[in-house]
């Protein structure tokens, strides 16, 4: 009698920009190397912890020590949501070929002089702490060879898209609404480019605003877009958001929620006279939807084709977010269907904790996990570094 083949379950660890939680994925790969979520589970962070990770965003006092404190409190964090997923799924640390951490970025500097990016919770105290393999700091080789180290999800994208899930004479985009959004854009031509990049703010300004005014509300979100929902959205202030100097930029690009936050916003609002909080937050949500379909249609546009655009993130779940970016697709494209990664098997929350998984996996099996085309590196590598237990 043969015996079964044990799965080789990869764990792929996420914390994204908005800073509200952990997602955990328990991911396999076929013949095909396309992945399987077998498992997935989120652990929310506290009050307390997600402001430790927001003050660090920006320059302030301190930061050496508190941010180096934070790097291994996060790894206890990560440890606990792998140890909680791994009891929900019954398996065991040995059952885990490794762990593929994106860790929580805390600046993201592509433009400084000497360009660098930083990504907290310990590797090495996560690799101990579970007796898991982990595979992290994922960006830094990119960096290291002149690209942006983001977006990174582009490749997997064009893993799972291109191999068995891409729609035959359509082009492809992939919008990830998390804190910050980004685009994958495959073209259906295969011979042409694959682009993508961060677009500008997703869900981090809508977030942060919605925080300030409802500071006793469950909810750390503009659930549903209900508040934005209250409100009407101011054309001068909206088309001031969109004059900032990063939409002008042409790709490679990338950001995060040290450009696009509250202090970025009381710049702009400085140049108007009093408007209502609900009003901000409708203009604030019209803003992440005119962006997102501004840069659709600049590739749509050239490309002369019907295109397919999947959402998924966090803000795939907004009402109002989407039904801005319908009537924005409407107006400015005649022949595209809107979707949810969902529609194609492809859990749109989930979507970039497997993502890391498969940079895991990728990183074992050697492949080029990088894409110089999206971030401007001179050479296309196999991304991570490894930490035993």
């Amino acid at each position: 009698m043969g015996t079964t083949a044990k799965p080789h379950y990869y764990i792929g660890l996420m914390s994204g920009t908005s800073a509200d939680g952990i997602d955990l994925a328990l991911v396999t790969f076929n013949t095909e190397n396309q992945p399987k979520l077998h498992a997935s589970y989120y652990q929310a962070y506290s009050g307390d912890m997600s402001a430790k990770i927001t003050a660090l965003y920006n320059p302030q006092d301190n930061e050496i020590d508190r941010a180096f404190e934070l790097d291994v409190e996060l790894a206890h964090q990560f440890a606990k949501g792998v140890n909680s997923l791994l009891q929900q799924a019954q398996l065991h640390a040995e059952d885990i070929i490794a762990i593929g951490s994106h860790g929580q970025t805390i600046r993201h500097r592509p433009r400084a002089k000497h360009a660098f990016t930083l990504q907290i919770g310990c590797c090495q105290t996560l690799a101990t702490l579970t007796n898991i393999r982990v595979i992290g700091q994922f960006r830094r080789k990119d960096m290291a060879l002149g690209g942006q180290g983001a977006p990174l999800v582009p490749a997997f994208h064009q893993q799972i898209f291109s191999e068995r899930h891409i729609d035959k004479g359509h082009d492809v985009f992939v919008v990830n609404i998390g804190g910050i959004s980004n685009l994958t854009y495959l073209p259906a031509q295969t011979a042409k480019t694959v682009i993508g990049y961060d677009i500008g703010t997703g869900n981090a300004l809508m977030d942060d605003w919605f925080q300030l005014h409802h500071a006793n509300d469950k909810n750390n979100y503009d659930k549903n877009g209900d508040w934005a929902a209250s409100g009407k959205i101011h054309q001068n202030l909206l088309t001031q958001l969109l004059m900032d100097e990063y939409f002008q930029l042409k790709p490679p690009k990338s950001t995060g929620r040290e450009y696009f936050n509250l202090s970025w916003l009381e710049k702009q609002l400085s140049h108007f006279d009093t408007i209502t909080p609900q009003d901000i937050q409708a203009t604030l949500t019209a803003f992440t939807a005119k962006a997102i379909v501004d840069a659709i249609k600049q590739h749509s546009l050239e490309s002369e084709r019907p295109a397919k655009i999947y959402l998924c993130g966090g803000g795939a779940h907004n009402l109002v977010l989407k039904n801005h970016i319908n009537h924005q697709l409407k107006l400015q494209l005649s022949n595209y269907e809107l979707l949810l990664t969902n529609q194609k098997d492809i859990d749109g929350d989930q979507l970039e904790a497997i993502a890391f998984a498969w940079l895991a996996f990728a990183y074992d099996k050697k492949f080029l996990s990088s894409m110089p085309a999206v971030t401007g590196a001179s050479k296309s590598c196999t991304l991570g570094v490894a930490f035993f237990p």
